[in-house]
């Protein structure tokens, strides 16, 4: 049997409205929400009793998921928010958007905040890491080369 696809990546947060008013300033779509809680939900995770609010975003292709979690209980153990890039284990999400000086003064409204600078890598992409929603660390890409290999006839 061969792996179908990647569902979605899990992010733990503390204020779900936030994060989720952050991610819809991003472009993603929210997509529902949930409660899960009691012993077969503690079951899956390990973590026994639990009371979990999800909230589920949704890339605007519809093929790349969020899942934003707040525990009630248990109460959240660890804190990796403040981790360097270059830190072991999962710790960034990366986006791909239109504009990236226009994503960035968007998402400067709701506190983001740029780690190193906007940078330009060949004729490719404009790079850059931010610190969104509490502390997430997001990169973000410009694409650049279809603007570069389309004429103003739209022939490549």
């Amino acid at each position: 049997m061969a792996l179908k696809r990647m569902d979605n990546v899990g992010i733990v947060v503390e204020d779900l409205e936030g994060t989720i008013d952050f991610f819809c300033e991003l472009g993603l779509e929210l997509e529902g929400r949930a409660t899960t809680e009691g012993e077969w939900a503690g079951r899956v995770t390990g973590l026994g009793d639990q009371h979990v609010e999800i909230a589920m975003m949704r890339t605007p292709d519809g093929h790349s998921r969020l899942e934003l979690s707040r525990f009630l209980t248990p109460p959240v153990v660890a804190d990796h928010r403040n981790a360097p890039v270059n830190a072991l284990g999962y710790l960034r999400v990366m986006f791909t958007v239109d504009v990236i000086d226009e994503t960035l003064e968007r998402l400067r409204t709701r506190g983001a905040q740029l780690v190193g600078e906007v940078i330009q890598y060949k004729d490719a992409y404009r790079l850059c890491y931010i610190r969104g929603t509490e502390g997430l660390l997001i990169r973000l890409a410009q694409e650049l080369s279809q603007a570069r290999n389309t004429n103003t006839d739209g022939e490549e």
